[in-house]
């Protein structure tokens, strides 16, 4: 509590911390994980990378049927083999995705029943066709029937109509998938009188969905979901259906997605009620709806839905201080009585917080807990994010009602933050070391030559995120420049983080000054468009006090949103604490000792594993620490490798994330440590203009290949290879880092999704067989990106072959190749 201040000084009061509680006593049922879908998250075998999809635990995603029309990729039947092999629940068709046009042509009910029948006996073939659920209608209150129309005689036409076909359609189903399950009737909005009459008719002709579908797509959705809901149950407990499963199938809006703090206002909402629910598809696939940067990099959406697949045992009740309203402090919790771990989820709101958490069981977690505090900041839609920083580990003390309390200051408005309670242990935890940092708008910067523009609001809620819901635009004259007045505390190297967009079609730059000195150039690969946020690192030397840090046009435009100045402490490294890792099998959980990062060690025996999740900056070498009572067995890219305890290992990551599996005969594994910048020393390099060319494919000059050239035209016929004899100094398991780029677009005239699309190459070393690598769309055709393959190399001379003979394979810049293991 704030002290008074004297009558002679009075100042403005000091706003008490908000409090939100968590009752461990008060559990919802299991987790269910549900909200972590996405419609379109997926586009192709492989994008997302099977690194970045596994460790969400995705329960289902909403795709098109198998050929299509309405976009480019996509397609059910396609995407479910790493959907599945990634541990995916299920997959929702969109069957009227076979339409081309939006909205869909209303071509009558005897034109849709022939696709209707297509789509049936190829679901009804796959081997997994038990997985996939059936979306006959999308959208029928508009599409189509026009449901939500207010004139009740016209709605009662439309909706006779509506519910004639849906038993047809539902009958035809079934005739040829006779277990097949069918889900609707997937409203755009929330219909009381519908869904009353549509269950009403579909209990009387025994054409009840198994799943009960409807969208919500508005801000209003974190007020108003509630009452939906529960309005939604009563109308089934008055006709007598039994509760049917529920998949909100389109939630959230653009200025929702990727945003940590705003993605937790509607998992807590979803979570609490055990539905499932997948994010709406704006912008473009394979990005699970705004959450992965290119194909396997993390963002700061990303990790909260890591966050949210850590969740283990029960939900419990959580208080916020304000329910169903929107863009408040809101969160979700769990408690895992065998695990002895709870977990707290929250954010959305700014400023501080205490954190409440009753009925913290002494025969669970002792008199003491160990309180992990971390921060998934927003860093974009494009931006990547570090493994989230932890801000605090404390040893506190049960109170004597059972209670803990975690503060949390400085709270802000688009993070969202995880609180893990552990046992006590004896000794203490590490400090958390949080280095110096500050964050400037470039809308509170001094703008010239540009226009301050407002973003995505409450009121214009599917404009795109911004941080503080503006930006700096139109920097597009020969003087346009933002100037940002900074102070930072010492003299020392600063990380500058740069939330930018960039539509040129280029690569695109900017000059960089500082306080007026020469200025160096700042290159900003593309963007999908100008306002879908990406992040630039850089790093500049400062001396302590104030300066003014210039971003001024050079080549092309460049909107600019905030820069982010962090104090550089050393080389990047994180702990990644075992008890906290995905496991297989039934290890236990040690929490005799505190030391460390604080949460404990997992004791390892034969036949159980501990999975990491382990970021990496860019492709290159780490080093990785293991910290625990003997050695382990890390496997990492196929490659399996022994690490002695608190001893060094150099290993080859690719950028984003790293999955890397820890086994023992018996180990108590406290954290593994992984540091570095992404060393390059010790790997192989081969140029485009080393490759010896066959077929059509040819070198082509290019100022934004790195060494002035590429190979293009790859592909499209068996003959088109592009062929490198790398060296390899011994043999043993490689990663092949490929430089690629490829703009391939089908244009379906949809006012917001942007239909880009893959293209894929058969990668063949020696003679061994191809193998079929799928290259996502770089959003230019000079911008390169990486994506690493691991290949098996012998000793000396090795041929590694590109071609496509069925479609055109990316331009290729350049390959590397790190061996997995590197040496020290």
């Amino acid at each position: 509590m704030a002290g008074t201040l004297p009558a002679a000084a009075p100042a403005a009061a000091v706003a008490e911390p908000q409090r939100l509680t968590v009752d461990l006593g008060a559990s919802e049922g299991p987790v269910m994980r549900g909200a972590n879908g996405a419609l379109y998250g997926l586009s192709d075998d492989g994008v997302p990378s099977d690194a970045a999809l596994a460790p969400l635990k995705i329960t289902s995603v909403s795709q098109k049927p198998e050929g299509g029309a309405q976009h480019p990729n996509g397609d059910a039947l396609s995407v479910s083999r790493s959907f599945f092999r990634n541990g995916g629940g299920e997959i929702n068709v969109m069957m009227q995705d076979i339409y081309a046009k939006w909205p869909y042509e209303d071509l009558g009910i005897d034109d849709y029943l022939p696709k209707v029948d297509k789509i049936a006996k190829q679901v009804a073939a796959d081997p997994n066709s038990d997985r996939f659920v059936y979306i006959p209608f999308n959208e029928p209150d508009q599409i189509w029937y026009q449901l939500g129309v207010s004139d009740q005689k016209q709605y009662e036409v439309n909706r006779d109509r509506f519910f004639k076909d849906w038993k047809t359609v539902y009958q035809r189903i079934r005739a040829i998938d006779p277990g097949a399950r069918i889900a609707g009737p997937n409203e755009a909005g929330y219909h009381t009188r519908l869904l009353t009459d549509f269950l009403t008719f579909a209990k009387r002709e025994n054409v009840l969905p198994q799943v009960m579908t409807w969208h919500e797509l508005g801000s209003g959705s974190l007020r108003d979901f509630q009452g939906h809901y529960d309005t939604y149950r009563s109308i089934e407990r008055d006709l007598g259906i039994p509760p049917l499963k529920i998949n909100i199938d389109e939630y959230a809006n653009r200025r929702d997605l990727s945003v940590p703090g705003q993605l937790v206002q509607w998992v807590s909402m979803f979570e609490r009620n055990k539905v499932y629910a997948n994010q709406a598809y704006w912008d473009a696939a394979g990005n699970m709806d705004g959450n992965v940067v290119r194909s396997n990099i993390p963002n700061g959406g990303w990790w909260f839905f890591r966050w949210y697949a850590g969740l283990t045992g029960d939900t419990v009740k959580v208080t916020p201080p304000r329910a169903d309203t929107i863009d408040t402090l809101q969160g979700l919790a769990s408690l895992d009585t065998s695990r002895r771990q709870a977990q707290v989820l929250l954010g959305g709101s700014t400023g501080d917080s205490d954190v409440v958490v009753e009925n913290v069981s002494r025969s669970v977690f002792g008199r003491t807990v160990t309180a992990t505090v971390a921060e998934a900041a927003w860093s974009g839609y494009e931006g990547q994010h570090a493994t989230p920083r932890v801000l605090s580990r404390t040893k506190v003390e049960v109170a004597a009602d059972g209670s803990v309390t975690v503060p949390l200051r400085g709270m802000h408005k688009m993070s969202a933050y995880r609180i893990v309670l552990t046992p006590g242990g004896s000794g203490a935890p590490s400090a958390a070391s949080v280095p110096w940092s500050a964050s400037y708008a470039a809308e509170d910067a001094a703008v010239t030559g540009g226009e301050v523009r407002t973003q995505g609001t409450v009121s214009n809620a599917n404009g795109y995120a911004a941080s503080g819901t503006k930006d700096v635009g139109s920097l597009n004259q020969s003087s346009s420049k933002v100037d940002f007045s900074v102070t930072v505390p010492r003299d020392g190297t600063y990380d500058l983080a740069v939330l930018y967009g960039n539509q040129s079609g280029a690569p695109a730059t900017q000059k960089l000054s500082v306080d007026g000195a020469s200025p160096v150039t700042v290159t900003y690969p593309s963007t999908e468009n100008w306002t879908y946020r990406a992040k630039k690192d850089l790093t500049v030397r400062l001396t302590a006090g104030p300066h003014v840090l210039s971003l001024a046009k050079a080549d092309a435009e460049v909107t600019l949103d905030r820069v982010d100045l962090t104090a550089r402490t050393g080389a990047p490294s994180a702990s990644y604490e075992a008890t906290l890792a995905d496991i297989d099998g039934k290890p236990s959980y040690d929490y005799s000792s505190s030391a460390g990062v604080g949460t404990g060690a997992l004791a390892l025996r034969d036949g159980e594993k501990a999975i990491f999740d382990v970021y990496a900056p860019r492709d290159g070498y780490y080093t990785v620490v293991s910290r625990a009572s003997a050695a382990v067995r890390l496997t990492l890219h196929g490659e399996r490798v022994t690490a002695a305890p608190g001893r060094p290992l150099r290993l080859y990551l690719v950028a984003g994330n790293n999955r890397v599996a820890a086994t023992a005969g018996y180990a108590s594994v406290r954290s593994l440590d992984v540091s570095g910048d992404g060393s390059a020393s010790g790997t192989l390099s081969y140029e485009g203009a080393s490759a010896t060319l066959a077929g059509g494919a040819k070198l082509v000059d290019s100022p934004y290949a790195s060494a002035g050239s590429y190979i293009g035209q790859l592909g499209n016929s068996a003959d088109s290879t592009a062929e490198f004899t790398v060296r390899a100094p011994e043999s043993g398991r490689y990663v092949l880092v490929v430089h690629y780029a490829h703009n391939d677009r089908r244009d379906n005239g949809h006012a917001y999704n942007t239909d880009i699309m893959s293209r894929t190459a058969d990668v063949r070393v020696g003679s061994a067989a191809p193998r079929k690598v799928t290259f996502k769309n770089t959003w230019s055709v000079n911008d390169y990106w990486t994506l690493g393959v691991p290949v098996d190399l012998r000793k000396g001379a090795n041929r590694v072959t590109f071609g496509n003979a069925s479609g055109w394979a990316p331009d290729i810049d350049r390959i590397e190749l790190g061996r997995v293991v590197g040496r020290p």
